[in-house]
């Protein structure tokens, strides 16, 4: 016992120091932190299969409260019908690989916005996306730092509290809850979070690591040929320790939002997130007026 109590600050001594040097060699000055919205929900929706369910049951909810979409949901038919506040593209492919038809597509749909929209991305690719959104007055550019921070509670609070780092941004879904509490909200709500990446795992006979991880939306050829080719070379101990990181995010998010105030509600059915409390979103109010 007193040996694991050893290794056990070590670690977190080793892991703190290792954060420090990573703040200090990849870490950027970002958009401000913007004033506390007590009491203010946000719904942020992930693209995972259940999101279709909720869009067409509680489109009303939706509409009623800010929403955050992330990834490709700009290139789908409920984006103008939706017209979510909030956008968060935290993948460099959104950035760097703009001959692929759906980031061309996705920018696209993103240069059509009629309404004011906020875009997350991360700090050192903000002059990629500056060009991308400069001939729309409707959208501004937000920032965050990917770099992932662990150690001491204290030690990460501060850091997460001056945007300089993150629980280990596995999933979009982790730089788009900081950021949403960034912005000073402080009820969260969780859409299209299903993470059921173990269900859909599997090592073909070839040895190959298959991970289909379907979305609300159907994928076309080329979205599932980049993928394959993402997990090409990859064992299966890497991916399967991938995820466990994700998880492992979720609950330093959990506690550092119960550390100052703010409640995140995972709003998914069938979710794999163990972190958050769980409730239909039938049951929730309107908690804000969000569309223009």
């Amino acid at each position: 016992m007193i040996y694991d109590k050893i290794q056990q600050g070590l670690s977190q001594f080793t892991n703190s120091v290792a954060s420090l040097v990573k703040v200090m060699l990849l870490s950027k000055g970002i958009t401000p932190k913007a004033a506390s919205r007590k009491g203010e929900a946000i719904v942020i929706m992930g693209n995972g299969p259940s999101l279709r369910k909720t869009l067409d049951k509680e489109r009303d909810w939706l509409l009623g409260n800010e929403v955050m979409a992330v990834n490709f949901f700009a290139n789908t038919p409920d984006f103008p019908r939706l017209r979510p506040r909030y956008y968060v593209l935290a993948d460099g492919v959104f950035f760097s690989e703009m001959s692929h038809p759906n980031v061309k597509k996705l920018w696209e749909e993103i240069g059509k916005v009629s309404w004011r929209m906020t875009i997350f991305v991360p700090a050192r690719l903000a002059h990629l996306a500056k060009p991308l959104v400069m001939n729309n007055d409707n959208i501004s550019l937000s920032t965050f730092n990917l770099t992932p921070v662990e150690g001491y509670d204290g030690l990460t609070r501060a850091l997460y509290n001056a945007g300089l780092g993150m629980p280990r941004p596995r999933n979009v879904m982790i730089p788009a809850i900081m950021s949403a509490i960034r912005e000073g909200f402080t009820k969260i709500y969780l859409c299209g979070a299903d993470h059921t990446w173990t269900q859909t795992l599997s090592v073909d006979d070839e040895n190959f690591v298959v991970s289909v991880q379907p979305h609300f939306y159907e994928d076309n050829d080329k979205e599932r040929d980049r993928i394959r080719e993402a997990y090409k070379g990859l064992k299966l101990h890497d991916v399967l320790g991938s995820m466990t990181v994700a998880f492992r995010s979720y609950w330093q998010i959990r506690r550092y939002a119960d550390s100052i105030g703010v409640e995140i509600i995972n709003a998914t059915p069938g979710s794999m997130i163990d972190a958050f409390p769980r409730r239909d979103p039938s049951v929730f109010p309107n908690l804000t007026s969000a569309h223009d």
